[in-house]
């Protein structure tokens, strides 16, 4: 993910700190090999389901698209017990 930028605007960083998440935790969780759980076609958008770690440990699930080249957040809020159960499996 290095080397991509992010797309930002007031509505998606509005959404995320409704869920009590960061502009900065979003780009690490990003950055820090999340593992892709699904992805659907919304609108005739690819939207990805992630799960991962920021760099303070937070565990979050994201579900994010790419639009222009940039990687967009679509909604981001803290996993739950499954998402961080298949994340551990993954990750080992």
């Amino acid at each position: 993910m290095d080397g991509i930028g992010f797309d930002w605007d007031a509505g998606n960083i509005k959404h995320l700190a409704g869920h009590d998440v960061t502009i900065l935790e979003f780009e690490q969780l990003m950055r820090n090999d999340p593992i892709d759980l699904d992805y659907e076609v919304t609108g005739g958008e690819e939207r990805y389901r992630s799960v991962g770690l920021t760099n303070g440990g937070r565990f979050l699930t994201a579900v994010w698209t790419v639009r222009s080249g940039k990687v967009r957040a679509v909604t981001v809020f803290p996993a739950g017990a499954r998402e961080k159960k298949t994340f551990l499996e993954r990750s080992l």
